[in-house]
């Protein structure tokens, strides 16, 4: 009953991490990769939007709420190694423009997207 529990959130979150590539493609933006893995970690999508490099957390639970406390403090640690990893490998390096985004999909697969989640306020 475990392997099946894991196999259906497995697909749900490929479903859900389709679901949010779709969404950016719609926006006119490019999806450079889907679950980039680096030493430091996998990131879900890596997307080009115009000029910038977005980082994409995406994270499904019955609830937006739900599912950004789902967030933490050290997955986005990781998920920032993983950034300064695939940056380096670009032209522009470290001086890359980037933003890290959460991308927040319910139970019903309504998409909310947090930009510049990782930012301060």
């Amino acid at each position: 009953m475990r392997a099946v529990r894991g196999l259906a959130a497995h697909v749900s979150g490929h479903s859900a991490e389709a679901r949010v590539a779709a969404h950016y493609e719609a926006r006119g933006c490019a999806i450079l990769e889907r679950c980039w893995r680096s030493p430091a970690g996998e990131v879900d999508l890596i997307v080009r939007d115009g000029a910038q490099i977005v980082f994409v957390e995406v994270k499904k639970a019955p609830t937006h709420d739900m599912a950004a406390s789902r967030l933490s403090r050290r997955q986005m640690d990781r998920i920032c190694a993983a950034a300064l990893l695939y940056v380096c490998r670009l032209p522009d390096g470290a001086m890359t423009d980037i933003r890290f985004d959460a991308a927040l999909v319910d139970a019903q697969g309504a998409l909310g997207i947090v930009e510049n989640a990782f930012g301060a306020d």
